[in-house]
């Protein structure tokens, strides 16, 4: 990381990023060129590092991505604003960036991660069952093997 002044290495405030974090962003290869997506997510925070589920269809440019290889970038953020210093101009913001592995979640893996999703956009209490599209919704599990932060605060 050029900017070790901005980087972000207890674990504590990265997940306190991805949990104020509305959206996640995953880069994927396997085609021409790099594919990102941006996706709503959930996450278990119970291990070293966090555990990220996504879900979306069962076809498509994504699914045949993942299938062709697992390897995973995640990438989250929170943009505050541009403003001016006494040197230029910078960007205000808090991000995180993962790199991982993708597979999917099966059988009460697959409820898990849904609920997670659920939880994480404060919807806990939505029943899954009354979901009559469950049986066409794919749910991945992301599991991190490293993963970073780095942040540029705004002055108050």
């Amino acid at each position: 990381m050029n900017r070790t002044d901005r980087e972000i290495t207890d674990k504590r405030e990265i997940i306190d990023i991805l949990k104020r974090c509305d959206t996640i962003r995953i880069g994927l290869s396997g085609g021409e060129c790099p594919y990102v997506v941006p996706l709503s997510f959930g996450a278990d925070f119970g291990g070293e590092l966090p555990v990220l589920y996504i879900h979306g269809a069962e076809r498509g440019l994504k699914t045949d991505l993942i299938a062709k290889d697992p390897s995973v970038c995640v990438e989250a953020d929170i943009f505050y604003k541009v403003e001016e210093t006494r040197t230029g101009i910078t960007a205000r913001y808090e991000s995180v960036i993962g790199f991982g592995k993708i597979e999917k979640a099966k059988g009460d893996e697959k409820l898990r991660g849904l609920s997670l999703i659920l939880e994480h956009y404060s919807r806990s209490d939505f029943p899954l069952g009354r979901c009559g599209y469950l049986d066409r919704t794919a749910v991945y599990k992301i599991t991190l093997h490293s993963v970073t932060g780095k942040k540029n605060l705004p002055i108050d």
